[in-house]
C-alpha cells in the first residue's frame, strides 16, 4: 500500500515536471532561430537551456528527497507500532525545519523557562537568547576576509588600490582608443580626409617629409626638382583632399611615384598636412623658393567671405 501511493505520487509530480519542460521549449526554439554568428544571442540561449534543465532536476531533486522522507515516516510508524506506541507523523520536523533550527539555535516557546532570566521589569521577563549561529558565522567571515584583503592589498601588493586600479582602466582605455584610431586611419582616403594641425600629426608628417619629399622639394618646402610649397599656387590643387590624392597616386609623368603602396593612409594624410603647413611661410636657409606654378589656390572659406557683398550703412 505504502508503495502503490508513493508510486501514484511520484506519476503526478513526473507529469507535472514533463509539462513544465514542454512549455519551456517554445521559448528555447524560438531563441535558437537566431543567427549562430551572434555569440552574445548564443550565449544567452544556451545560458536559458542550462536553466531550464538546472530547475528541472531541481524539482525532481525535491521530489525524490519528499519520497524517501515519506519512506522515512512509514518505517517510523512501523517500528512505533511494532513498540506498542504512538506514532504522530506531524511532531516529525522536516528537513528545513532541523536546518532552520540549527542556523538560528532558536528555542522552542515551550521551553523558554530554561533560557528566562531572573530580571522582572513590570511583569515583563527577558531571555537569555544566544545570538544566530548564522550571524556568528557571518561576522566570523567579515573578520577573515578583512584579513585576506589586508594581506592582498596592503602587505604583498598582490592586487591593486582603487587609484592604481583607476589608472590600469584609463592605460587600458588609451590603448583601446589609439587601436581604433590607428584602425579609422586606414579608412582615409582623398573624399574623407582632413586637415589637422596636432603636434602628433605635424611630428609624424615632418619624419615622413624629411626622409621622402627632402630631395625634390627642399627642408623647406621651397621646391627643387619638384614646385614650391610656400606660395599659394598649385598645379594639382592645393586643397588637403588634392595634395592627399597628389601623394596617394602620385604624378608619373613628372617623375612622382605613387605612395599608396608605400604609406598608409594615416601617414599620407600627416605628410599632406605638414606640405600645407608651408603655405605663407619664407625659406631661411638655399636653395631660394622656385617660381610660383599652376594656379592660385584659395580656400573655399576665404572665396565665400570675399564674395559675400558688403553690408549697406542703415539709413537713419
Amino acid at each position: 500500500m505504502l508503495f502503490s501511493n508513493i508510486k501514484a505520487k511520484w506519476k503526478r509530480r513526473a507529469l507535472v515536471s514533463f509539462l513544465t519542460f514542454l512549455l519551456a521549449i517554445p521559448t528555447f526554439a524560438q531563441s535558437s532561430e537566431v543567427p549562430s554568428s551572434n555569440l552574445e544571442t548564443m550565449l544567452i540561449v544556451v545560458l536559458s537551456f542550462v536553466l531550464i534543465v538546472a530547475i528541472l532536476i531541481l524539482i525532481i531533486g525535491l521530489y525524490l528527497v519528499s519520497i524517501i522522507r515519506m519512506i522515512l515516516l512509514e518505517d517510523k510508524k512501523q517500528k512505533a507500532l511494532a513498540a506498542g506506541e504512538e506514532f504522530d507523523p506531524s511532531k516529525e520536523k522536516s528537513l528545513w525545519s532541523k536546518m532552520m533550527n540549527k542556523a538560528t539555535d532558536a528555542v522552542p516557546v515551550e521551553e523558554e523557562e530554561s533560557v528566562m532570566l531572573d530580571h522582572d521589569y513590570d511583569g515583563i521577563h527577558e531571555l537569555d537568547n544566544h545570538l544566530p549561529p548564522w550571524w556568528k558565522w557571518l561576522f566570523y567571515v567579515t573578520i577573515i576576509w578583512s584579513i585576506i584583503y589586508l594581506l592582498a592589498y596592503h602587505v604583498f601588493d598582490a592586487l591593486p588600490l582603487m587609484e592604481e586600479e583607476y589608472t590600469i582602466v584609463m592605460e587600458d582605455a588609451r590603448i583601446a582608443h589609439e587601436a581604433r584610431m590607428a584602425l579609422a586611419g586606414n579608412n582615409i582616403d582623398e573624399n574623407n580626409v582632413e586637415f589637422s594641425d596636432s603636434p602628433e600629426v605635424m611630428a609624424n608628417g615632418k619624419a615622413i617629409y624629411d626622409r621622402e619629399c627632402v630631395a625634390c622639394h627642399a627642408p623647406e618646402g621651397q621646391g627643387l626638382i619638384g614646385p614650391n610649397f610656400t606660395d599659394n599656387y598649385w598645379v594639382h590643387g592645393g586643397s588637403i583632399n588634392d595634395i592627399f590624392r597628389t601623394v596617394k597616386y602620385g604624378v608619373p609623368q613628372k617623375g612622382m611615384i605613387s605612395w599608396q603602396s608605400k604609406l598608409t593612409p594615416s601617414d599620407m594624410r600627416d605628410v599632406s598636412c605638414y606640405i600645407m603647413s608651408f603655405v605663407g611661410t619664407t625659406p631661411q636657409n638655399p636653395p631660394p623658393p622656385k617660381a610660383a606654378e599652376g594656379e592660385e589656390y584659395i580656400p573655399e572659406d576665404q572665396n565665400q567671405t570675399s564674395e559675400e557683398p558688403a553690408e549697406q550703412p542703415a539709413e537713419i
